[in-house]
């Protein structure tokens, strides 16, 4: 059951690189900020999408959440399915495991996992929403 929403990010994407032609597979990395109930926050990630011949993406990632006053620190990986959504937009869907060793306002992160919606526009913009798989 999905539980209440934990956080929010808004980042721009910073490299892109080709892994593969066929199928084609790329490495998209990431960076941004956003708030973790309600601890501003910035966030570093890198996935790997693979477009499959039914036209949709599997794609596997990690990442780093941060607050902004650097004191405190969660990791993830994740897993997604993705669509293209409009010219040059791409949603993806999935789940993402979190681990920390925050004792602090990310310690709520610890063991969680959370489902996703992972959004890119044409000009790179990303926009990420979780919430609590419970």
């Amino acid at each position: 059951m999905l539980g209440e929403q934990i956080g929010e990010e808004m980042g721009k994407i910073t490299s892109q690189k080709v892994l593969g032609v066929e199928p084609p597979k790329m490495e998209i990395s990431f960076s941004g900020n956003g708030k973790y109930r309600g601890t501003d926050v910035n966030v570093i990630v890198t996935y790997w999408s693979e477009l499959e011949p039914d036209g949709t993406m599997h794609g596997e990632g990690q990442g780093l959440v941060m607050s902004q006053d650097g004191r405190e620190m969660a990791t993830f990986t994740g897993k997604g399915v993705g669509r293209f959504v409009g010219p040059g937009k791409v949603r993806f869907v999935g789940s993402v495991f979190y681990n920390t060793a925050s004792k602090g306002k990310l310690a709520f992160l610890n063991n969680l996992v959370a489902a996703f919606e992972h959004d890119v526009d044409e000009s790179g913009n990303v926009s990420n929403k979780f919430w609590e798989w419970k």
